[in-house]
């Protein structure tokens, strides 16, 4: 299709890969080249849920709609391609929002039809593992932590899409403490990057607040931090809030971040490996970026965590998760049946 090709099949600039992301609010498309790396990464977040102070599933669906189609526009546009440049398709299949999920689903189906292109369906958390890969080589095995709105998670990889579940949460994840938590303090939605700035103004050890479940195990629990912000606010005057607003946010900061990296050198412990990688919107956390890398130089270990902006949710980990896919399992690839969104993640 695109490139020049070799006597071998294998084109001389590298397997090129569209990546479509629409799992919850952000409408985004990449596009990967094997040899050449990322050509181009585009992202339309949504402001619609703004006033609403947190995602509306029907309004998300419907912005998908009304941006998918320029998102890929300006994807190929800035990676200096064509269609006919292409070698397949990724998209995101699950876990997230139905209605979103739906959207991005079917103008993939169509595009990869319209077009002769194979489609991959991506796991969504397992692309933010594989975000790593867009800058970096991680060797295997290691351990993965992925924090994100939805899910935080600790996998043991032995090698690629080769996962071992070793705890995840029992009730909330980080990413949905630090926004529901910044919502109680009035910050505004998404709550978790401004809740992240203030932090960084403010003393971690103004207020302690609980830290679930940290002396033993691989699970993590977030809900009970939630009350008892909750139930501190209630006691405090609001002058005192306001006035004290960054050293609160520092104090929850320290109690998530701190739960995540005993979780996370624990499972280090118990499995003998000495590589993480650290992903998920959660990783592009300040605090427990300093965390992570504090505790890595002191086991001397390799510590990989993508860029911020790969942090989030991106077309370009899709993208790139969808290439390792193809070329470990070709199987797995389809002409645009057989894919089908999924809420939550199987078991």
């Amino acid at each position: 299709m695109g490139g020049e090709i070799k006597q071998d099949g294998l084109k001389e600039n590298g397997m090129i890969t569209l990546g479509i992301e629409s799992s919850c609010d952000d409408t985004a498309a990449a596009v990967w080249c094997s040899e050449r790396g990322l050509l181009s990464s585009v992202v339309s977040s949504q402001d619609v849920h703004v006033s609403w102070g947190g995602v509306v599933p029907e309004l998300a669906s419907r912005a998908h709609h009304q941006t998918i189609t320029d998102t890929v526009k300006h994807a190929l546009e800035r990676a200096r391609i064509t269609v006919k440049d292409l070698d397949r398709v990724a998209v995101t299949e699950g876990p997230g929002l139905m209605g979103s999920l739906l959207v991005g689903l079917s103008f993939a189906k169509g595009f990869s039809l319209s077009h002769n292109l194979p489609i991959v369906g991506v796991n969504h958390i397992d692309a933010h593992l594989y975000a790593a890969f867009i800058e970096h080589e991680p060797e295997f095995p290691f351990v993965g932590l992925i924090v994100s709105g939805g899910h935080t998670r600790l996998v043991r990889v032995d090698a690629p899409f080769v996962h071992t579940l070793l705890g995840e949460t029992r009730d909330d994840a980080a990413g949905e403490a630090f926004d529901k938590t910044g919502k109680m303090l009035g910050l505004p939605y998404p709550a978790g990057p401004e809740m992240d700035r203030l932090a960084r103004e403010g003393d971690p050890e103004f207020h302690a607040f609980p830290r679930s479940m940290i002396r033993e195990g691989l699970e993590f629990s977030f809900s009970g931090l939630k009350t008892s912000l909750l139930y501190y606010l209630e006691e405090q005057k609001e002058e005192y809030v306001t006035k004290h607003r960054a050293d609160i946010c520092a104090s929850v900061s320290a109690a998530i971040t701190e739960v995540l990296s005993v979780k996370l050198e624990r499972a280090m412990e118990q499995t003998g490996i000495r590589s993480v990688v650290m992903a998920g919107g959660v990783s592009a956390n300040s605090m427990l970026r300093k965390r992570c890398r504090a505790m890595a130089d002191r086991l001397q270990t390799a510590l990989w965590i993508p860029s911020p902006e790969y942090c989030t949710d991106n077309g370009a980990m899709i993208a790139v998760a969808g290439a390792m896919m193809d070329s470990l399992e070709r199987g797995r690839v389809q002409r645009g049946v057989g894919i089908r969104p999924y809420a939550r993640m199987p078991r």
